[in-house]
């Protein structure tokens, strides 16, 4: 999952473009380190998983680092001036561990993910998944058996990032009052992922879409904790907020990545695949319970018509008029556009400092522009 790259915070204001380049120049730099440890050490006994976190240091190659900076900007919610006004000190070296374990953890569910999706290629790369597929396809294995060592290799590597993120955020927390509440929380964020990607596979299994609210109950699972939530969440705790403020940021937090997904779930039908990198057509084939199916699933004859595109009956243009004569498109944008609405909302209700709600509002209006 890719999410926003920068917010309209960050090209105007003070010194928050500073802090952002310098948080993301740390946690590259730490992100190379932890892999760079962990192939050399590897390499003491199993070249072969020497080899393997050398590929996993090429897959986590190139990520926006959204977490990070959503650790940040919980961070700064609620320190101390005298804290966030400082350059990168003790606790600031804290928001860089967590924010590089919260990349560590992305890593891990996409290779999870990539295998969950039978899926070969991300923005327009091979997976680890589909390296080791070729590797076994060059010895001769038949391409079941290539495709499942691809498959078997992404969950050694994926199982590997997360633990390696668990130990980072521990770090992270060490020795602050706080530290229970932290780690805890991170650890809902890896159960929760865990139980909307199930729902996820268990809705594709039923020939009828889930249900709207069973749907965004999905989609805030399995997207808004790992990557708005619960970055916020433990970010504000670094910083010493109290349980009640950290949660209402976690609430903002969860509202906008739920918007983030809705709207990925429109790009998903209805946007342009040159702009998006994702396929116009995969969800609906593989089964997918979106936003989209969910709300068209009320209309006489929908659920008859996608199972006739499943089963190739139609093309992707008469499914894409189909869902659009109900009203799924609008229907899902609106509720992005009212849930951001709502975070935004909550964020200048609880007075935090200025530069943190004009970047939460930013986020805001990247994701319902998201392929405009």
């Amino acid at each position: 999952m890719s999410l926003p790259t920068q917010s309209p915070a960050q090209t105007c204001g003070s010194a928050a473009p500073g802090k952002t380049e310098v948080l993301q120049s740390r946690v590259r730099q730490l992100l190379s380190s932890v892999i760079e440890e962990h192939r050399r050490a590897s390499g003491e006994y199993s070249k072969a998983t020497q080899m393997l976190w050398s590929r996993i240091g090429q897959a986590l190659e190139g990520g926006k680092l959204t977490r990070p900076r959503l650790v940040m900007l919980g961070h700064e919610a609620f320190a101390p001036a005298s804290v966030d006004n400082a350059e990168f000190g003790e606790v600031s070296e804290r928001v860089v561990l967590l924010g590089c374990a919260f990349e560590l953890l992305h890593g891990s569910l996409l290779m999870h993910d990539d295998v969950i999706d039978r899926d070969f290629t991300r923005r327009g790369r091979p997976t680890l998944s589909a390296l080791y597929r070729d590797d076994a396809l060059a010895r001769g294995k038949s391409a079941e058996n290539a495709e499942h060592a691809g498959h078997a290799a992404a969950i050694i590597a994926g199982d590997l990032l997360l633990a390696a993120a668990i130990k980072l955020a521990l770090r992270a927390a060490d020795s602050l009052p706080q530290a229970a509440i932290i780690e805890n929380s991170f650890h809902q964020a890896i159960h929760h992922a865990g139980a909307g990607e199930l729902e996820d596979l268990l809705f594709s299994l039923d020939p009828a879409p889930a249900q709207v609210q069973e749907v965004l109950r999905m989609e805030k699972l399995k997207t808004a904790a790992y990557s708005f939530q619960v970055p916020l969440h433990t970010g504000a705790l670094l910083a010493g907020a109290d349980a009640a403020g950290a949660a209402a940021l976690a609430n903002i937090g969860s509202q906008l990545g739920v918007a983030y997904q809705l709207i990925d779930d429109v790009l998903g039908t209805f946007g342009d695949p040159a702009r998006t990198g994702k396929s116009i057509e995969s969800d609906l084939r593989e089964g997918k319970s979106t936003i989209l199916t969910a709300m068209a699933a009320s209309t006489p004859g929908f659920t008859e018509d996608l199972q006739r595109f499943r089963d190739r009956g139609t093309d992707v243009q008469a499914m894409r008029s189909a869902l659009e004569s109900t009203g799924a498109e609008r229907f899902a944008r609106q509720l992005a556009q009212d849930l951001c609405a709502s975070a935004t909302s909550a964020s200048r209700a609880l007075g935090l400092p200025a530069h943190v709600s004009t970047e939460l509002e930013g986020f805001a209006g990247l994701i319902l522009n998201r392929g405009a």
